[in-house]
Formats: C-alpha cells, sequence, structure tokens
C-alpha cells in the first residue's frame, strides 16, 4: 500500500462490542478478569474499522438505514442521547516481544470522537478530534506469554446536535462546534447518520521497533534544467526510546519496478549518525540525484510512475530497528490565476491541465471504508477520463489508501479541511461564525493530516474550507505552516493571495524543502478564493438542476475561469431503485402540468426522502423525460429514459467547458460523482457501484483527444488536451435517420490540431439542408487518415430546435440484428471479456451518400480539405473499428429491421435456475472500456468487460437498450 511501516500488523478482525450502558464491568475487569469471549448479550461482532451504526447495521439490531425510510426508524442521538451511542470496542491479539531492546506501540489512524482504552488493565486517555493518529508505547504493558487483552470505550462527538424539522445543510450546525466531519446532520443530499460516524473508523494496529523508531518522513522533489535535473530530498524524525545512545546507520533506497517484478535500484544511500539516549531528532539526507528520472502524469497525460522509497535504520549492536517504505512520484505541481480567464490554471511538470473532475464527499457514510472499494472508486473516476477529484470539506480528510490509488490511476486531489459555509458561517442566527470551539485542536488534526498525506503525488493543493474560510487565527496560522518553500513558489503567486501575511511568510534562510510541513502546495483559504468562482468568496458556483443541453455551450451559462460545483441530476438503473427501495419506492413522479405549459415532478416520498432532483425545472427547463414520450409507462421506462437524459446532461456539460478551454475556462468540478448512500441525486455511480449513463457521458467527453458538436453553433470541434500536435487527421460525420438511411456524410481531411487548443472545424450543416428528419442520428470520428485507426468516436441522437424526441418512441419498436463475439479469461475469481457487438443491419440499397462538395476548411487552430469520396473510406474505417471474431464464441439478436441499434446496454448477472420476481441478479462494481452504446448499420463496438465474482457464482453477460427494452437477452454464457 502506499505507506507502511514494515513491522506493523493490521488489528481488522474479530472485534466484539456493547453499549457502555449494557456493560457491568470496568475497563480494567475486561481486560483482565472479565474478558467477553464470544458475541453473547451485550457483546456482538463489531465492524472495525467502522463506526457504531455500522456494527448495528452489521447484527441486524437497526435496520439498514439506507434501505426506504429505514433510517427515520433509528433513533437520533439527538433524542437518545450520546450515551445510547458510547460503545466499548474489544479484541485480543497477540504480541510478544522477542529482546529487551523492542518496543511496542498500539496505534489508531482515526476515533471519532474521543476514547479510553484499556490494554492489560492499564488505561489511557486519548484526546478529542476525528482527524488526528494516536500512538500508545504499550512496551511494559503487553503481557509476558502474548496474549493481549484491549478494550476501547468510544465516545460521540461532544456537539451531535439536532436534526430541525424543515433538515437543513448541516442540521442545526452545532456539529461545527468539533473537529469531526459535518455532513453526518445531513444535507440536501443526504440524510442524517444517527451516531454521528462513532467509532474507530480507521486502522488500528500494533507495530515492533527496536529502539530507534522512524516517524513521518518527508519526501520532496525539486527539477533544474526543465526537468532533466531532478533531487530527491528527505526528512525524517527519529526517536530513541533507550536510555543509551544509539549509533546508528540511516539508509534510503529508490527502486523503480519495471517488468514482471523486476525493480531497478535508483539510488541505495547510507549515512551514519548518533542519537542521544531517549530524545527525537530531526535528520535531512543529502539530496539524492537522478538524471530525468520517469515522471509521474495525471490521468490523461502519460505514465503514473512510481518510485519506491525505502528508509530503514540499523542500531549497532541490535540491528534493523525500523523500516519505512512509502511510493512515491516525481512531478511538480504549480498554479497561477490565468490572467486570460481569472480561473486557476494548474500546471504538472510545466504541462497546462484543463481541469475536469468531480466533488467527492466519502465512500459509505457508515465508514465501512476498504482497500477493494477505494481501487473501484478511483478507477471509476479515472475511467471517465477525470483529472481531479475534490475532497468537500463537509466530509472526510481522506485515507492514505484513497490518495494510494489516486496516485496509481493518475487523479488529483484537491483536499479540504472541515470548514463549510453552512455550518461555519451562514444562516440566521449565523452558525459558529468562529469555527469550532478549539481552534488549537482544528490545527493539530490539520497538522497531523498534512503529515499522513504529503508525501503522495496526486496531492495538488489544500484548501481551507468550502465556500468560506477558516476563522482568521485558523486561516493565518496555516498559511504559515503551508507555505511554499521557494523551489516552489510560482513567479505568478508570488504573494498575491497572502495580504499582510507576506512578510511572515518568507522565510529568511531557506531550508531544504523537505524541512517545511509540506511547502510543496499551494493553500487556498476556500473553494470560492483565488481563481476559483468569482475568487472573491461570493455565491458564484452551481448551479445544481437539469440544464437544457445547449446552454452549456453559451457564452452566459457561468461568468468565471474555474466553476468548483457544478451539478445535475443522477438517477440510477431501474434494478438499483428495487434494491434499496420497498415497492412503494418503485412509482414514478407524477407529472403536474402547470398552466405555462412546463411540467412539475412530483416524487414518491421515498425518493423525495432519497433526495431526488427533477429531471424538469419549470418556466426553465420542459421535463427531459417526457421529451422522449409523454406516456411514461412504469419504472423501467422511467430509469431507461433517465439514462438517455443522464447521458446528455454530462456530455453536453463537459463538452459546454472544453469548447470554451483556455479562452474563457481553466476547469470545472461536477457536483458530484457519487453518493456515500443510496441517494437519487448528482451521481455518475449509484451506492452498489452500478454506473449511470452519465458515466459513459464524462468518459466520452472528457477523453484526451475529442471531437464534438456545439450544440449551441453547431460547428463541429475538435478539442486536443494533450501537448502533442496532430497531423494527417480526418473527421467524417454522418447523419442516420429513423429509417436506417444516411442522407448526410461529409469526411473532412487533411486537418492538423495544435497541442492544448479547441480547433473549430466546420457547421455541421444537416438542420439547415431540404427536408430534415425532425428526430436524427450524428456519428462523428475522428481518425488518422493512414491507417483509418479511430482516435474519437462520439454518437448524438439530436431533433430540430424547438422539437422533441417523442418520434423515438416508435423507433423502440424496430428489431435491429446484432451479432455479438466474445472471448473470455479467467484469472481466480476475476473475469476478463473482451465483447464486440456488431449491428448487422444493411443500408438500403437505395441510400447514397451524398457527394461531398470540395471545400476549404482554415482556423488558427486546424486546416485541411474535404474532397468527393466514394463510400469505400466509410466502409473501411468500419471494419478497421470492428475487429475479427477468429472463432470465438458467437450470439446473436435476430431482427429483420435495418437503423441504427440505439442506447446499448450490457451487464453482468449471477446465473441461476430459479428467480424470485424482483431479485437483483447483477454482479457488482464491473468496468467496461465502453457502455450506453449505439451502433450504425455495419458498425462494431469492442468492450472490455472485468469483473470479480463470489466464489460458486456463475457470471453471465446481458444486453438490453432502447430497441431491446423488455427483451434483455444473455449474449455471453460462462460455462
Amino acid at each position: 500500500m502506499a505507506e507502511e511501516h514494515h513491522r506493523k500488523t493490521i488489528l481488522d478482525g474479530g472485534w466484539l462490542a456493547a453499549r457502555s450502558t449494557e456493560v457491568q464491568f470496568t475497563g480494567t475487569q475486561l481486560t483482565t478478569t472479565h474478558p467477553p469471549t464470544s458475541p453473547n448479550p451485550p457483546w456482538i461482532e463489531a465492524v472495525v474499522p467502522g463506526t457504531v451504526l455500522a456494527t448495528l447495521v452489521k447484527n441486524k439490531i437497526v435496520p439498514d438505514p439506507f434501505y426506504g425510510l429505514q433510517n427515520e426508524s433509528i433513533i437520533d442521538i439527538a433524542d437518545s442521547g450520546r450515551d445510547f451511542y458510547t460503545f466499548w470496542f474489544f479484541t485480543t491479539f497477540h504480541c510478544k516481544l522477542s529482546t529487551t531492546n523492542q518496543y511496542c506501540d498500539l496505534n489508531f489512524r482515526g476515533i471519532n470522537y474521543a476514547a479510553d482504552v484499556y490494554l492489560n488493565g492499564h488505561k489511557t486517555v486519548l484526546p478529542k478530534g476525528m482527524f488526528r493518529r494516536h500512538s500508545i508505547d504499550v512496551t511494559d504493558i503487553l503481557h509476558p506469554d502474548g496474549n493481549n487483552l484491549l478494550a476501547v470505550l468510544v465516545h460521540p462527538p461532544d456537539h451531535p446536535g439536532a436534526i430541525p424539522p424543515e433538515g437543513g445543510q448541516g442540521g442545526d450546525h452545532e456539529i461545527g462546534k468539533d473537529v469531526t466531519t459535518q455532513y453526518v446532520e445531513g444535507w440536501d443530499w443526504m440524510t442524517p447518520i444517527r451516531d454521528r460516524n462513532t467509532g474507530i473508523w480507521d486502522e488500528v494496529s500494533i507495530s515492533v521497533t527496536g529502539p530507534v523508531k522512524i516517524i513521518d518522513p518527508h519526501l520532496v522533489s525539486s527539477f533544474f534544467d526543465n526537468y532533466e535535473r531532478t533531487y530527491l530530498h528527505a526528512t525524517t524524525e527519529l526517536e530513541n526510546r533507550s536510555s543509551w545512545s544509539a549509533e546508528c546507520s540511516l539508509t534510503v533506497q529508490v527502486t523503480l519496478e519495471l517488468e514482471d517484478n523486476i525493480c531497478l535500484v535508483e539510488h541505495l544511500q547510507t549515512q551514519n549518525l548518533s542519537i542521544p539516549a531517549e530524545s527525537r531528532v530531526q535528520y535531512t539526507f543529502p539530496e539524492l540525484f537522478f538524471y530525468k528520472p520517469d515522471l509521474w502524469w495525471p490521468n490523461g497525460m502519460g505514465k503514473q510512475s512510481l518510485y519506491n522509497v525505502v528508509i530503514s535504520i540499523d542500531v549497532k549492536g541490535f540491528g534493523e530497528s525500523d523500516s519505512w517504505s512509502h511510493l512515491f512520484g516525481f512531478r511538480k505541481i504549480e498554479s497561477h490565476i490565468d490572467d486570460a480567464t481569472g480561473g486557476r490554471l494548474f500546471k504538472v511538470n510545466g504541462e497546462p491541465v484543463f481541469i475536469r473532475g468531480a466533488n467527492w464527499i466519502l465512500s459509505d457514510g457508515l465508514l465501512r471504508l476498504s482497500k477493494k472499494r477505494y481501487n473501484t472508486d478511483i478507477k471509476f473516476h479515472a475511467d471517465m477520463n477525470f483529472n481531479m477529484i475534490r475532497c468537500w470539506g463537509g466530509g472526510l480528510t481522506e485515507r492514505p489508501e484513497f490518495y494510494h490509488y489516486c496516485d496509481y490511476y493518475g487523479l488529483l486531489v484537491w483536499q479540504e479541511f472541515w470548514i463549510t459555509g453552512d455550518v461555519d458561517g451562514r444562516g440566521v442566527p449565523v452558525s459558529n461564525p468562529q469555527g469550532p470551539l478549539d481552534h488549537d485542536l482544528f490545527l493539530f488534526c490539520a497538522r497531523d493530516t498534512v503529515k499522513l498525506l504529503r508525501n503522495h503525488p496526486s496531492l495538488a493543493l489544500w484548501v481551507g474550507g468550502n465556500e468560506q474560510t477558516p476563522p482568521d487565527d485558523i486561516n493565518a496560522a496555516l498559511k504559515i505552516d503551508l507555505r511554499l518553500h521557494p523551489n516552489f513558489e510560482s513567479v505568478v503567486e508570488n504573494t498575491k493571495s497572502l495580504g499582510d501575511l507576506s512578510p511572515v511568510l518568507r522565510d529568511p534562510s531557506p531550508k531544504d524543502p523537505s524541512q517545511y510541513l509540506d511547502g510543496t502546495r499551494i493553500y487556498i483559504q476556500g473553494s470560492m478564493w483565488d481563481g476559483f468562482a468569482d475568487g472573491m468568496g461570493n455565491f458564484t458556483d452551481g448551479p445544481y438542476e437539469i440544464q437544457n443541453p445547449e446552454d452549456f455551450f453559451k457564452d452566459s451559462f457561468y461568468d468565471y475561469g474555474f466553476n468548483p460545483e457544478v451539478g445535475s441530476v443522477g438517477m440510477p438503473v431501474a434494478s438499483t431503485i428495487r434494491a434499496t427501495m420497498p415497492s412503494a419506492g418503485w412509482q414514478i413522479p407524477v407529472f403536474k402540468k402547470l398552466p405555462d405549459g412546463y411540467v412539475e415532478e412530483v416524487p414518491n416520498p421515498i425518493w423525495e426522502y432519497h433526495k431526488y432532483i427533477p429531471y424538469s425545472k419549470p418556466n426553465k427547463v420542459h421535463d427531459q423525460i417526457q421529451i422522449y414520450g409523454s406516456s411514461v409507462k412504469d419504472l423501467d421506462d422511467f430509469c431507461l429514459k433517465a439514462q438517455l437524459v443522464n447521458y446528455i446532461q454530462y456530455r453536453a456539460l463537459l463538452e459546454g467547458w472544453t469548447s470554451r478551454m483556455w479562452s474563457k475556462y481553466t476547469g470545472v468540478l461536477i457536483w458530484k460523482s457519487q453518493n456515500p448512500w443510496t441517494g437519487l441525486r448528482g451521481q455518475f455511480y449509484d451506492h452498489l457501484l452500478d454506473q449511470t449513463a452519465g458515466f459513459y457521458g464524462c468518459r466520452c467527453a472528457a477523453e484526451p483527444i475529442h471531437v464534438q458538436l456545439n450544440l449551441a453553433t453547431y460547428f463541429i470541434e475538435v478539442v486536443n488536451t494533450t501537448s502533442e500536435e496532430l497531423s494527417n487527421v480526418a473527421i467524417e460525420a454522418s447523419v442516420w435517420d429513423l429509417e436506417g438511411t444516411c442522407p448526410y456524410y461529409k469526411v473532412h481531411e487533411n486537418l492538423s490540431l495544435l497541442p492544448k487548443e479547441v480547433a473549430s472545424i466546420v457547421e455541421m450543416r444537416y438542420p439547415k439542408s431540404t427536408n430534415p428528419k425532425p428526430v436524427y442520428f450524428l456519428l462523428l470520428k475522428l481518425y488518422n487518415m493512414s491507417d483509418h485507426r479511430i482516435i474519437s468516436r462520439n454518437f448524438y441522437w439530436l431533433h430540430l430546435s424547438g422539437g422533441d424526441y417523442k418520434l423515438l418512441e416508435p423507433y423502440r419498436e424496430k428489431k435491429i440484428p446484432l451479432n455479438i463475439t466474445s472471448k473470455v479469461s479467467v484469472d481466480g475469481s476475476t473475469y476478463n471479456i473482451q465483447v464486440h457487438v456488431t449491428n448487422t443491419s444493411k443500408t438500403p440499397p437505395d441510400s447514397k451518400f451524398p457527394t461531398i462538395e470540395y471545400s476549404s476548411i482554415s482556423t488558427g487552430s486546424a486546416c485541411g480539405t474535404g474532397k468527393e469520396h466514394e463510400t469505400g473510406l466509410f466502409k473501411r474505417i468500419h471494419r478497421c473499428f470492428a475487429g475479427k471474431s477468429d472463432g470465438l464464441k458467437v450470439s446473436q439478436i435476430n431482427g429483420n429491421d435495418v437503423g441504427v441499434a440505439f442506447f446499448l446496454h450490457l451487464s453482468v448477472h449471477a446465473s441461476k435456475t430459479e428467480y424470485k420476481e424482483g431479485e437483483d441478479t447483477r454482479i457488482l462494481p464491473v468496468h467496461y472500456s465502453d457502455n450506453y452504446f449505439s451502433l450504425v448499420p455495419g458498425e462494431s463496438m469492442p468492450v472490455n468487460i472485468s469483473f470479480e465474482v463470489p466464489q460458486g457464482v456463475t457470471p453471465r453477460v446481458s444486453l438490453d437498450g432502447w430497441n431491446y427494452d423488455g427483451r434483455q437477452q444473455t449474449v455471453v454464457e460462462i460455462l
């Protein structure tokens, strides 16, 4: 994993828990004479890491709060009192020290909110604060036979607050008086968490060292001579716990893994030093020189090269005393306020990065955090071609495992501290204007968090709070603590945002950068300051609701260079609704027509409780579900149409932003990518880890090189976010009607596309042609002319101005034939399936591609000519795209109609001989290279599918879609 002490044992199994008021013994008795031995009342199996509520749910003592309205039946801490959620957690562990010079620490990486720890009858009081680590020297407490008894009494936050009847952002805001997560009192996307996340919510471990312990090493890379000359700086604290001076040799080793587990040793350096008895010292290594190391790049810009840095210390007369390792990426992150746009512009390794990313709260509202879930979460974001995740200030400071996968997949991270405008400065009366009550505690937690996370290359910036700045004294202290080392100061940034503090922040004697608390990343005081939103803290983020897709492309949609929050809808598929709600929640909204012709959606109470956001906005946006047909039959029909809208909304959002890359915008972060519970708004995948179609709309729009249609101007554009110029490329634009013919076909050849620019190529004039169809499909392909390799493919369904998609409703009855070839490989419980789906319908013989008139196209970013072509090029491109079956397994979906196979959706299920009505057979999560795709006649789509299955389960792959609704068919049966 990201950071390891090599002599650490994680204590994550065998825990028991009991409500404190139901335990008759003291902590001393529990860990000496009266330990619980099994899950007998009042003791139950505990979730550690996790929370009290997670433990109660696991044992079915309370219902699943994320199902239907069941959260309402769980008593809230405001009504029960804090004692009701004050719990004992108990476990045993074996640890026997073999020599007199060994030392053992008991480590808690996170407890909410305070705890009394008993080990073998000895008590230690852990201070308050959710975001701080605790380490207890238990060397003299360990039992001689190695069998140790551990009991932890965990206390809830001091100010859990109450939930007003009207709900609200952060409830009554009392939670803001503590240094803890704030979303737990509820938000407009979240219901209250009844125990306020009380528990041992992060890793518990024991670590054994020799006399000298390594503490919080800090790794920093610096670059010179255009990244040819690179230095690795390293500083660590060393604690000698023995009563004698320790003669030590301290070693740092840097290796790079090549292929097949072969490692290249880049550096090995050993330093000798003496550490006085019972003292702690700071040691800085002589800098290590690297010539042109492999660099770490964000997703879409290059490889995420990671070096393994190992620091170890040997003590004379003892041997290796401690060892620590971390995967480290050589990269330089800079940012400044861009003069052209007023937005904050990020550079990585000297290259500008157009930010397209998402806001993140946390993966699970009961803090059932795991490496496996983090891996899926972050890979999903990388699969969407995102390059940044913002960890919102009302949620968690994310864990090292989260950051490890961001390092691995190339997601830059914007990390906020625990301040939100809603809880820390707004409302009547004003909520907590001075933030938490204990400012020293806040700063301690902030500094400890920096030490925990600072070595991760993905960490891009620190931000004081969400839509608010911390209180003045905390803000000033963070600015000083997180000041940039001179090596990392941006020439443009300098002291622009430091105000009167700038003289204080100047370091008169620059030290090695690894001696700073951080020194390599900017600190921004709030999410709407200094190059974000209007830069001055005014409410200029959002909007958060359904939009007319073309509006995203208009100059008036958003006025500032970088929007940290803009959101929309997020309805999941029908299977998720059935899996997370009783039948009363399967009722679709009532469509209430208003006098002005707009429609208001009225959801059922369960959807409303799950924070459903409508697909209509009276007086501005007509209902985007009914635009496909005013008669919405049932849940399946509603959710299918919602996926069409999800795809269009989020693709248009990102394409609208990238259309003005650098000319108007420097970045955008969508609110939000996921929900920590079964919410119904602002998500690209649901809490069960099934993707919505919005996921694939983002994946399409955010690809590094992208061909798109500007929905406001109908010009075809190409976005090149890479640092490479593209030459000898062409664009094919073909329009397909509902009869399966192609009335419009044009190829624009010999284009050259400059790096980091948007090129407006040519207007797509079909809507202005004679007798255009009211509903039609547009397929855009950007390809290399030399080998016809497709660089970018984009498929639209469109209607004429002022129209709708109602003609797509009868189109569902078309039976378009498909051919599916598949190849399956299995590695343990992991399946990898390669699928080719081909639309085998033929274009009618009398359908001719129109002659392409000679045209000359010239722009500042692209130039080229379009020439008359035969249909051969069109066919060659499709043949190149299709690939070959080579005797693979073949499945057919028969049909006699001709046309586009529209909105195809693959899913993976468990094969069963008998099914219960409404049973969820899906296997989740699944990674698809593409989904919710459409195929014109003769076209094929390759899709790679990967997933794990539980033991004893046989998977199958099914396909459905607009033309296949209600006729879901298994297309890959695995025997």
